[in-house]
């Protein structure tokens, strides 16, 4: 009787948790490509594995509710098949965070990884251990499951994502060794995940880490309150930008974040009087001046 009495306890201490991430696994593949029966059924095979991996996963130390997990997407298109059981493609990356008092959702992460490589054989299992590197393809999306939580938490709390960028940052030290795309420094472009988590966690980044909390506590979360103090809030994040883009410029992960608000800052201005409509197009064109037509959007 003792004994079913702890095992009670321990079912009601853990019940209603789970795991961080609600994350959406979509697979598809080049128009071009002739794809045969049985390279479907490992296309489907590989979309349940990603998920098992991104879903089920214990990422963090921490306890999350149901209704508390990250939203998030991945996209994997299979653009070639090199080889038998080898795969070349495009990972389309997206998170998202509630905004407080609403019914909202705001965009934290959007990007495209093009450097994608990777082996896969029909009933394989990805799991992450972490300090190991295993296979590539668990590596990249053990990537951007701790990246998307440090984005997640930093939104919440300044600076509250370092843990997971300095996991995130690990991955990449362990990755470089096995000679995949994507992890290393000296590669054309400095649009891969080498950058994104180091640019992160330098101090030359530091205002945009702060932009990422003040945009969404100081300014997404008092919406519903206020919304002039909001929009100001918002301004005075993105303004912060402006430090990093001076010495940084092009910056993946300004311009990454700058661009994925485009859409929510037109529908958040519309109303706004054409005076804030131009302050806040300004800055957005300082950060990023070779969009500066995207964003002149925001002034119709």
């Amino acid at each position: 009787m003792k004994q079913l009495f702890v095992v009670t306890l321990l079912f009601l201490s853990t019940v209603g948790y789970s795991q961080e991430l609600n994350c959406q696994v979509t697979i598809i593949n080049d128009s071009r490509m002739e794809i045969t029966t049985v390279e479907k059924e490992i296309f489907e095979q590989m979309k349940q594995t990603i998920y098992e991996l991104m879903n089920n996963t214990k990422w963090t130390k921490d306890k999350f509710k149901v209704e508390e997990r990250i939203n998030c997407q991945i996209q994997l298109q299979i653009n070639s098949i090199p080889t038998p059981g080898t795969y070349e493609g495009s990972l389309q990356v997206q998170s998202s965070r509630p905004v407080f008092n609403g019914s909202y959702n705001t965009t934290l992460f959007n990007f495209q990884d093009d450097d994608i490589t990777f082996a896969y054989a029909r009933n394989a299992v990805l799991i992450y251990a972490p300090n190991q590197f295993r296979d590539n393809l668990t590596s990249v999306l053990a990537f951007y499951a701790y990246y998307i939580i440090g984005m997640d938490y930093d939104s919440f709390s300044l600076k509250g994502g370092t843990p997971y960028f300095t996991e995130a940052q690990q991955i990449v030290s362990n990755a470089q060794a096995a000679g995949g795309k994507g992890w290393k420094s000296n590669e054309q472009g400095k649009r891969n995940r080498y950058w994104l988590v180091d640019n992160i966690q330098q101090q030359l980044f530091e205002p945009l880490r702060e932009c990422l909390y003040e945009y969404h506590r100081k300014g997404m979360d008092n919406l519903f309150e206020n919304k002039e103090t909001g929009r100001k809030n918002i301004y005075a994040a993105l303004n912060k930008l402006s430090k990093v883009s001076a010495t940084r410029p092009n910056s993946v992960n300004v311009l990454n974040f700058t661009q994925a608000k485009l859409r929510e800052l037109k529908e958040l201005y519309r109303d706004a009087t054409p005076a804030e409509k131009t302050e806040v197009v300004t800055v957005l064109k300082r950060i990023d001046p070779a969009n500066s037509s995207l964003y002149e959007e925001i002034l119709n």
